[in-house]
């Protein structure tokens, strides 16, 4: 257990008001890892005026070396604190160590590349008559909240705070009330920075919705970023409209992986293991569907159920183990229901089994042909994948582009210009040929349809974060000599 409770972190402060503690639960044993102190609407409204009066009262705003200097600062210390970090991750999330390590890397990565470009933010200028010149400033959009999901509570967090503290914006953070041990150390390292003026960065702890909701709502803030459900991301829309913010919204996802009759098979198999079972399967990018060929439809499946048996679930502590638990016992329960329905509407070509004490299910697979279930329809976040079969490339694609979702998806061809048509006729933010899950920060990522609005990773990620202001200057020109 952690020695302190976790607390939040105002205008420079660590502040601990919120009223009794709550434990924070390791998802892997079901015992209490440490306590935190939940926040409040009257906290998240403090920090967000703490945001505002360092936006304008301090340098931040207008001083890209000094925000530059600031991220790479705490891309150290993220460095430096990254093996302590990576274990906490395992032990409240539940995810493989490995897993864990990567993605705290990924965070780091992700602070570096915008502590990068934090000096080449650039405008510019059009001249549209002699002397008539329009100058067009991009500076930031003022006070972002960044409200962040327990799935990757490392690098989701940096995918937001980095680009928006490069922007220029001062912020308020919402972590997830899963995974609150884990967000108070990279606290730590981010306030240890030397550079960061008091009140750029904010940080209220959530126990239910109501700092959340809070943040959604206040004046103060101006531009919203969530990563989390389709549900959700709509509330939060519908919140937001009153103030008229921006929110940049990083939702749902059903991955489809289509699996030509040309597809190296041996290579399809490893990658959907991993495409669809990394973070237990808790990752909107995973690959949900897999969508395989008639004529290849029984090697595919065989090989499948054959890999997934071969995945080692346990403790993500144990180096032994390939995928760890889910992020509690509710949604271990939920996953068994689903697998229960996928028996009654499909076939079940592997059933998922609980282990252990914690909230363990191994993978299951099984094979629908309805395109109106809401097994094939609906985000399942878990250890359960189906298997469609098609006929024709016109019929994968149309499989594919079937639910409100498009995120991600990935094809699996030995033939280029087939990859490049399904890839273009897929609506979805990322196509994967041959290959799935590959993330970096300079690769923007983001969704169609109910996946949600605007980019991350990448230059477009910055782009939430800043406002566009036309200057007009009518100055003339030189007069000519006689």
């Amino acid at each position: 257990m952690t020695e302190h409770p976790a607390r939040h972190f105002i205008s420079g402060e660590w502040v601990a008001d919120g009223g009794p503690t709550e434990d924070s639960i390791n998802p892997a044993t079901f015992e209490a890892l440490g306590q935190y102190y939940p926040g409040s609407a009257a906290l998240a409204d403090a920090a967000a005026a703490a945001a505002k009066e360092a936006f304008f009262a301090t340098p931040w705003a207008q001083s890209p070396r000094l925000r530059a200097q600031t991220l790479f600062e705490i891309a150290d210390r993220l460095e430096d604190a990254r093996d302590e970090i990576a274990d906490l991750v395992v032990a409240e999330n539940g995810k493989v160590r490995s897993e864990a390590l990567g993605e705290t890397m990924g965070a780091i990565s992700e602070t570096r590349y915008y502590a990068g470009l934090t000096r080449n933010i650039r405008g510019s200028m059009q001249e549209t008559a002699p002397g008539n010149m329009s100058f067009f400033n991009r500076e930031p959009a003022g006070v972002a909240g960044v409200i962040v999901p327990w799935n990757a509570p490392v690098t989701l967090l940096m995918r937001s705070l980095a680009p928006a503290l490069a922007a220029g914006c001062t912020t308020v953070i919402k972590p997830a009330q899963q995974t609150p041990l884990v967000h108070a150390r990279i606290m730590q390292a981010i306030t240890s920075a030397p550079s960061l003026p008091a009140g750029v960065v904010n940080s209220v702890n959530e126990h239910g919705i109501e700092v959340g909701q809070a943040m959604t709502t206040s004046p103060n803030i101006d531009v919203i970023s969530f990563t989390g459900s389709s549900r959700t991301g709509a509330a939060i829309m519908a919140a937001a409209a009153p103030t008229l913010k921006r929110v940049s919204l990083e939702l749902g996802g059903k991955a489809p992986a289509i699996i030509f009759d040309d597809a190296d098979l041996d290579l399809a198999v490893k990658e959907l293991t991993h495409g669809s079972l990394a973070m237990a399967g808790q990752i909107c990018v995973a690959a949900a569907r897999f969508l395989v060929h008639e004529s290849i439809a029984e090697d595919f499946e065989a090989r499948m159920v054959a890999a997934f048996r071969k995945v080692r679930t346990g403790p993500g502590s144990d180096p032994k183990s390939d995928m760890g638990s889910l992020i509690d016992e509710a949604n271990r329960g939920r996953i068994e229901r689903l697998v229960e329905q996928a028996g009654d509407e499909g076939e079940l070509l592997l059933r998922g089994e609980r282990l252990g004490r914690g909230a363990f299910l191994t993978p299951s697979l099984f094979r629908i042909d309805n395109l109106r279930s809401a097994l094939v329809q609906e985000e399942l976040f878990g250890p359960l994948v189906s298997v469609e079969h098609f006929a024709c490339e016109a019929e994968a694609v149309h499989k594919a582009n079937a639910t409100p979702y498009g995120l991600a998806a990935s094809v699996f061809t030995r033939d280029g210009a087939r990859a490049m048509r399904a890839s273009r006729a897929i609506r979805a933010g990322t196509v994967w040929i041959n290959s799935h899950l590959r993330l970096f920060a300079e690769g923007e990522t983001g969704g169609y349809g109910k996946s949600g609005l605007g980019r991350l990773h990448g230059p477009e990620g910055l782009h939430d974060f800043l406002e566009t202001k036309h200057i007009y200057l009518e100055a003339g020109v030189v007069p000519q000599t006689a």
